[in-house]
């Protein structure tokens, strides 16, 4: 069993800056694509990014430029950076972690949220 633990969400002003933090347990860290995804309210859950144990990373098109995901495979942590703050980034946040190499087996976070107004 793999436990992910979110932090690091709050409330930010437009323009400003959040850095998320996922802590993973339970599991060989380095096994797992790792990412971030978000749900605003009424909206359904999306990809934001993620990241390969090789530290490939990929962004959804809304947040490429502005968030850097990142992992310390020897922390068994990944984290989002997230800059320039906008409204529509309201939502919360969710930690992912999946195994290709175990027929795509997934684990999410519990969630934090992220609010973005001034």
């Amino acid at each position: 069993q793999v436990q992910l633990v979110e932090s690091g969400g709050g409330l930010v002003q437009p323009g400003g800056s959040l850095r998320l933090s996922c802590a993973a347990s339970g599991t060989i860290f380095s096994s797992y694509v790792m990412g971030w995804y978000r749900q605003a309210p009424g909206k359904q859950r999306e990809l934001v990014a993620t990241i390969t144990s090789g530290k490939v990373t990929a962004y959804a098109d809304s947040v490429l430029g502005r968030f850097v995901i990142s992992r310390d495979n020897a922390k068994n942590s990944v984290s989002l950076q997230m800059n320039s703050l906008k409204p529509e980034d309201t939502a919360v946040y969710y930690c992912n972690a999946v195994n290709y190499g175990r027929g795509g087996i997934t684990y999410w976070g519990k969630g934090t949220l992220v609010t973005v107004s001034s």
